[in-house]
Formats: structure tokens, sequence, C-alpha cells
């Protein structure tokens, strides 16, 4: 653990939690993509399912948890108790586009060919573009609330802190994993276009908005 990873974890939670409150608060998940959301859903599935055979530590299997019962907690929201305020007509990525290829490469490029080590990999490359809905919707609609683009910075600055993390592990530990680096680099490059808007408007008391 170092300051990089600890703030990384600390936005990712941040960003999950502005989501939950977003919703919550409002009644509505209007301008939030369910595609997205489901996408999140099967990433930390695959991921986390080391849960239940092997233990690292009480924090780490905290977060686990936290992320895991936020995702389908959110998903509950969205096609269930508020499922009238859900806009699926601009949320309209194929995302079988996205799941596929994903799996595809896990096959491909995985460092051991176990099933939780490929699950694992899958995880990585699924959610280097599990955004990419959320944001084509952005795109449609021209515009986001303040508080989902609050939501989607902090989701961003967890990739990009989580790239300070492993370089800081490269050269303290001579840890490299290309895998989560390449991955997080296109992760990081997907927002920044976003991370742009956000620094000269949001930031700046304006509302986000883009040419439809």
């Amino acid at each position: 653990m170092n300051i990089f990873r600890l703030c990384g974890d600390l936005s990712h939670l941040l960003a999950i939690l502005l989501l939950l409150v977003k919703i919550w608060k409002t009644r509505s998940c209007a301008g939030i993509s369910g595609k997205s959301q489901i996408l999140f859903a099967i990433v930390y599935t695959t991921r986390y399912l080391d849960l239940f055979t092997s233990f690292v530590s009480v924090y780490n299997s905290f977060m686990k948890v936290v992320f895991l019962t936020a995702s389908y907690g959110t998903l509950y929201l969205m096609f269930f108790k508020f499922k009238p305020t859900y806009d699926h007509n601009h949320d309209s990525f194929r995302i079988l586009y996205l799941i596929i290829p994903s799996l595809v490469l896990s096959f491909i490029i995985v460092h051991v060919y176990t099933v939780m080590e490929i699950l694992w990999t899958y995880s990585i490359y699924l959610e280097a573009v599990a955004i990419m809905p959320q944001l084509f919707m952005v795109s449609r609609t021209g515009e986001a609330e303040t508080i989902t683009s609050h939501y989607l910075f902090a989701l961003g600055s967890y990739r990009a802190l989580y790239i300070l993390n492993w370089i800081y592990r490269y050269y303290t530990e001579d840890f490299l994993d290309m895998i989560v680096i390449i991955a997080g680099i296109v992760q990081t490059i997907l927002y920044c276009d976003f991370f742009y808007l956000y620094i000269t408007k949001v930031l700046k008391g304006k509302r986000l908005s883009l040419p439809v």
C-alpha cells in the first residue's frame, strides 16, 4: 500500500458514493448509463471472485465487498426501483462490442492460463473500456449534470492515480505488470477530453455541455 494506491481507492469509492447519492437524492437515474453500470458489475464480479479463495487483508476484503455491493445496488436502483427514470433511448451503446473483444483478448494475452487469472485479466481489459457507454451517452444528450460530472471525474482520477501507483511500485518494488499498465493508460486516455471540459467548465461553476 502506498499513498497513490490509497488515494486511487478513495477516489474510486467517492465516485461510487456520488453516483448512489445522486440517484437516491434525486430519485432518478437520468443521465446515468445503465450499460456502463452493467459492465462495471461484470468487472467487479470477475475480479473479486478471489474473495472466496484467498485473503490479502481486512482492508482488501472490505473494499471488494463494498464495490460489489454498491455495484449491484446501483443496478437495482436503475433497473427496478427508479426504472421509469432510466433514459434507455440515449443509452444505446452496444456493449457486446466491448464484452466479446475483452474476453477474447483475455485468452490471448494473460500471465497464466488458469480460470481465476483469465477472469482477473478479463476484468482489467473490460474496465479499461467500461466507461465508454457513459461517455457516449453524455455525447448524445449533449450535457451532464454537475454531480454526474463529479462522478466521472472521480472515476477517471482513480485510474490515473493507479498509474502513479504502478510507477511508484516499479521504482520501489521492481514490480511491473504491462497488462494493467497498458489497460490503465487506455482507460485514462478515454477520459482526457472529459477532464479538460471538467476543469474548464465544471470547476468554474458552469454546466458541462458538449456538441451533440
